[in-house]
């Protein structure tokens, strides 16, 4: 049973319940906020795949703190202190040494020196 509000619901199945209403009710354009933050890293890799194949025809904004959960977008906004600091597809961020995103990818632990 699920109280009003879903109050009794942890943050990872609220997140969860939501991306499963966007399935329901597709949209032209669909913002996902860090769906993925309160999930585990194992979740978040099904529910990417999910994303990507599900919402291919849509455009979708993900705000999100894991590099992974962005890595594969087509395009990338780092935001830097309510600024925008770069925008560029990842591959290109991630070819600029001084890219804030190719940073934080390293800062992941995606990659190694």
């Amino acid at each position: 049973m699920v109280t009003e509000g879903g109050d009794n619901l942890s943050a990872g199945e609220k997140q969860l319940l939501n991306i499963t209403r966007s399935l329901l009710n597709p949209k032209r354009i669909v913002l996902i906020d860090e769906a993925t933050a309160s999930i585990d890293f194992e979740t978040d890799s099904l529910i990417q795949k999910v994303i990507k194949r599900q919402f291919a025809d849509k455009t979708v904004l993900t705000i999100a703190h894991r590099i992974n959960t962005v890595v594969n977008s087509d395009r990338i906004l780092v935001l830097s202190k309510g600024e925008i600091a770069e925008f560029d597809s990842p591959q290109r961020l991630l070819e600029r040494g001084d890219s804030v995103f190719a940073r934080l990818y390293k800062e992941s632990g995606k990659v190694k020196d």
